[in-house]
C-alpha cells in the first residue's frame, strides 16, 4: 500500500498544512469524516497515523495549494477556495473522458466586481498563470456585480458552473468559441442560448472608465478585444472553464472531492 506523509521539509512547512486544513474543512469532513475526538480542525497540526486515505486528502490538498502558490493565483487575486473547487471539477471531468489533453484550467468568479480583473487563465501542467483579465457578465445578472443567474434561455442572464470548450466560429463578434455547458439545471443550455466566448469592445478599461463599471453581456463571457483571440486560441478545444459564485442554490456533481483524489493519483498526466 502506498503511504501518503505530510510535506512538512523545506518550503512545505508546518505553516502550509495549517494554511490548507481549516481552508478545506467542508470538503474534508463531507468527503472523509473523522473519528470521534479528532484535532483535525484545531489550529495544531492533527495526527493522522489511523487513517491513510485521509492522509491521501491531505497531500491532495496540498498538492493544489502547490498549484495555486507556484502560478502567483493568490497575488492576483484569486481565491484558494474558489481554485481548490475549480480543481475538483476539472479532475472530474477528466475522470469522465471530457477534456483533450490540454492541460489548461479557466476560472471566472463573479463574486468580484466586473471593474476588476477577475478571469484566471491556469497552465497547469507548468504552474503558471497565463492570462488575468477582465470578463462580462450578462446583463441581468446585475450590474457592477452579478447577483442573479440563470439557464432559461432569452433571460440574458450568466449561467454558473463548469463548461468544457468546443470549437471556433466566426461571427458578429469575430472569432468566438462554443461552450458546452456540463452541470444539468445550472448550464446545460448555453448552447441553445448561444452562450460563446467572444471579445467586445465594453469590456475594456477605457469603457470603465468611462461609465463606473463594466459593459454586458447577453450571458456571454465576453473578453476585452485586445486579447480574446490569444485567449480563445489557448483555451479551445475541450479545456474547462468554471464560472463561480457564492450562491447557496448551486450544486454541481462534478464537485466529487473523492473521485478527483482518484483521478489526481491514478493518472498523473492530468497535471
Amino acid at each position: 500500500m502506498k503511504k501518503y506523509k505530510f510535506h512538512t521539509t523545506g518550503s512545505w512547512s508546518r505553516r502550509k498544512v495549517r494554511k490548507a486544513i481549516p481552508l478545506f474543512a467542508s470538503f474534508f469532513l463531507a468527503q472523509f469524516p473523522l473519528p470521534a475526538g479528532s484535532l483535525a480542525v484545531k489550529k495544531t497540526i492533527p495526527t493522522f497515523s489511523s487513517s491513510p486515505e485521509t492522509l491521501k486528502f491531505v497531500n491532495f490538498e496540498l498538492d493544489i495549494l502547490k498549484i495555486y502558490e507556484e502560478a502567483g493565483l493568490e497575488k492576483a487575486g484569486l481565491s484558494l477556495e474558489v481554485f481548490n473547487k475549480a480543481m475538483v471539477g476539472y479532475l472530474n471531468l477528466a475522470h469522465e473522458g471530457a477534456l483533450s489533453g490540454k492541460k489548461i484550467l479557466s476560472i471566472a468568479d463573479f463574486d468580484v466586481p466586473s471593474t476588476q480583473k477577475r478571469l484566471w487563465i491556469v497552465d497547469l501542467e507548468n504552474h503558471q498563470l497565463l492570462y488575468h483579465s477582465l470578463v462580462a457578465h450578462g446583463k441581468n445578472s446585475g450590474w457592477k456585480e452579478a447577483g442573479q443567474f440563470s439557464n432559461t434561455i432569452q433571460s440574458e442572464m450568466s449561467s454558473l458552473g463548469f463548461y468544457v470548450t468546443q470549437g471556433t466560429y466566426q461571427g458578429k463578434h469575430g472569432l468566438s468559441l462554443k461552450l458546452e455547458g456540463m452541470d444539468k439545471n445550472f448550464n446545460d443550455n448555453a448552447s441553445k442560448r448561444c452562450v460563446v466566448v467572444h471579445g467586445a469592445d465594453y469590456v475594456s478599461e477605457d469603457f470603465i472608465n468611462k461609465n463606473g463599471f463594466l459593459g454586458r453581456s447577453q450571458g456571454c463571457p465576453a473578453l476585452p478585444m485586445d486579447m480574446h483571440e490569444e485567449i480563445i486560441d489557448i483555451i479551445q478545444n475541450k479545456t474547462v472553464l468554471y464560472l463561480h459564485a457564492s450562491e447557496a442554490g448551486y450544486y454541481s456533481q462534478h464537485l466529487d472531492t473523492k473521485v478527483a483524489m482518484e483521478t489526481y493519483y491514478n493518472n498523473a498526466q492530468h497535471i
